[in-house]
């Protein structure tokens, strides 16, 4: 019972009430036990494989009836091995019994890297916000625990530049050691997944910190790193690389010819004040390059670089090349002089990887979206966030997934459904932080053509979800949290990330005062590249004069869903798992 006190003198009170059994589940109950008053593992057994859509040898009932009685009962009651419906409900409303995705590696993970959309970090050091937040290991270590495989560190000398520091430069953010950071990743690379760990260095090195950098990473993880003989001509798979580690930058030369551009560029970029964002973040479908101005990489990465004022015999005197540096690069960085075509130029023989900010991408794709595509094939493409993004916010990243980008890296430190919908991708295949890129992205015809992201195509599948019930909110917020006068007013909102003909978001009814919500309400989702599509929950609480509360969210891989009655956890505004709160939810794939 819960009390709410109203202008001093008068309190409401209100039953917290156990959620009760949707009749989809009552009905589902009374079909499978039978002409008897309980549930037998034989029938469980068939409603898991009738109606949860589990194949015949895959699932073990007589284990799952064990793991329920055992939850439910004090052990001298397990000698009838059947379950009541109010088990075999507490059952389907467990979100670790019953999720609606798996937890295993099931992909083919023998393919090349560029096949695989990769779990991507930007600046992956900062704790905080691009400007003035500690440069730490701790965020690194908060990633690669959460599955991400693709560090980023941005290295400088020190003041005395006799050492090495990761910070973002040209700004206050405090320096942490690189050593620190390397020894953090060694520790911690494969605490979540047995796949490898790509480093991507941000090179601000004179030659000889370089050689200390190489010094650096042949001591720390010394076997560990992937170091091929000679450039890559394909790369190699997640498999092979089991418990590697990857180094990617541009090599000594191309790094002090990139640099040399920038130093006669005029100054850096005007920052202008970001703007506060909403607690929740935009709707991703709202957010675009065009919103803001271009940065300084942008204009780069789009405009013509074969001038440089820098005299190539000059460049190369300040050249005395680290070998055991470069000799460490397995992923060569860097764009080829010539503008965006350049850029995508497929080199027979040869695999590299490119960057591009968000805004570059958009651009590239209005008049290259096919080459984009074509490019992603063999080799990598990294998508990071613009430079005006000083509150670690984040863009779409299905604009880089649409294209192939296997690397949409990420502030992992930000917050906003566009990070939500990063964490959704990857909770697919395992959260092993890498997720096998469709077939409709690799494919090429026999006329060369290839996916062309702006083309629509016809409906492949449709979902249709049906919201039972929600729960766990008065354990895991307090009493008033969301109202100070009584129990909340939930509703819930569904739909679809992906393909721009797919994106779409629905709501429920609100329910007026139940911490225990029913709402009983099935929602279609016509889908064109179910492949990419994620299925996207948040549950808000009505607030009649100020805005509405976030109540919990989650983001699943459409692909990955598994048919029937299903219990989806919810997370926090960070991506973190909430320890109770949870909706009861039907799936049906067709």
């Amino acid at each position: 019972m819960g009390s709410y006190r109203i202008c001093l003198c008068f309190t409401r009170k209100f039953r917290v009430t156990e959620a009760v059994p949707p009749e989809d589940v009552k009905e589902a109950f009374q079909k499978y036990k039978g002409n008897g008053s309980y549930m037998t593992a034989e029938q469980l057994h068939r409603f898991l494989v009738e109606v949860q859509g589990e194949k015949e040898g895959a699932v073990d009932a007589e284990a799952i009836l064990q793991q329920i009685l055992q939850r439910r009962r004090h052990i001298t009651k397990l000698a009838r091995q059947e379950i009541t419906l109010e088990d075999f409900h507490h059952y389907l409303f467990s979100t670790d019994l019953n999720s609606p995705i798996g937890n295993k590696v099931h992909q083919d993970m023998t393919a090349p890297l560029s096949h695989y959309f990769i779990y991507t970090g930007h600046n992956s050091y900062l704790s905080g916000n691009q400007l003035t937040s500690d440069c730490s290991d701790v965020p690194i270590i908060k990633a690669l625990k959460k599955g991400v495989r693709v560090i980023e560190l941005d290295i400088w000398p020190n003041s005395s530049k006799n050492d090495v520091h990761v910070l973002h430069g040209r700004t206050v953010t405090t320096p942490v050691e690189l050593i620190r950071c390397l020894k953090s990743i060694k520790e911690h690379a494969f605490s979540a997944s047995p796949y490898p760990v790509v480093i991507t260095l941000e090179d601000h090195l004179t030659p000889d910190l370089q050689a200390k950098v190489a010094q650096m990473l042949s001591q720390t993880f010394g076997e560990m790193i992937f170091s091929p003989e000679s450039d890559l001509e394909e790369f190699p798979s997640p498999e092979e690389l089991k418990h590697r580690v990857i180094i990617s930058t541009k090599p000594p030369k191309e790094y002090l010819e990139a640099q040399a551009l920038k130093d006669k560029q005029n100054g850096s970029p005007e920052r202008k004040d970001a703007e506060e964002d909403d607690i929740w973040g935009k709707e991703p479908s709202s957010i675009t390059a065009a919103e803001e101005d271009d940065d300084e990489k942008s204009v780069d990465e789009l405009s013509d670089t074969s001038t440089n004022d820098k005299d190539e015999n000059e460049i190369n005197s300040k050249i005395h090349e680290a070998p055991e540096y470069r000799k460490l690069i397995a992923i060569h960085a860097g764009k080829p002089k010539g503008g965006i075509e350049a850029a995508l130029k497929i080199e027979l023989g040869k695999v590299r990887r490119l960057s591009l900010s968000e805004q570059a991408l958009e651009k590239a794709a209005e008049s290259h979206g096919t080459d984009v595509v074509r490019f992603t094939q063999s080799n990598i493409l990294r998508v990071y966030p613009k430079g005006t993004r000083f509150n670690s916010s984040n863009f779409k990243p299905h604009i880089g997934w649409l294209h192939g980008a296997q690397m949409v890296a990420f502030n992992m430190q930000g917050h906003g459904r566009s990070l939500w919908l990063m964490q959704g991708m990857f909770r697919g295949n395992g959260g092993c932080g890498y997720v096998k890129k469709p077939d409709i992205l690799m494919t090429t015809g026999q006329d060369k053509s290839v996916f062309d992201p702006t083309v629509e195509l016809p409906v492949q599948k449709t979902l249709k979800v049906k919201v039972y019930t929600g729960d766990g909110w008065h354990l895991d917020f307090k009493q008033t949290h969301f109202d100070l006068y009584s129990p909340p007013d939930f509703y819930t909102r569904i739909g679809i990330a992906g393909a721009p003909a797919d994106e779409v978001m629905k709501k429920t009814k609100k329910k007026e005062d139940k911490w225990t919500p029913v709402w009983d309400e099935e929602f279609t989702f016509p889908l064109t590249m179910p492949e990419v599509a994620l299925l996207r929950i948040e549950v808000h609480e009505y607030d009649m004069s100020e805005k509405d509360d976030f109540a919990g969210q989650t983001c699943l891989p459409v692909s990955e869903l598994r048919t029937g009655i299903r219990a989806v956890a919810l997370c926090d505004r960070k991506g973190e798992k909430l320890e109770h709160c949870r909706l009861l939810i039907r799936i049906e794939i067709s």
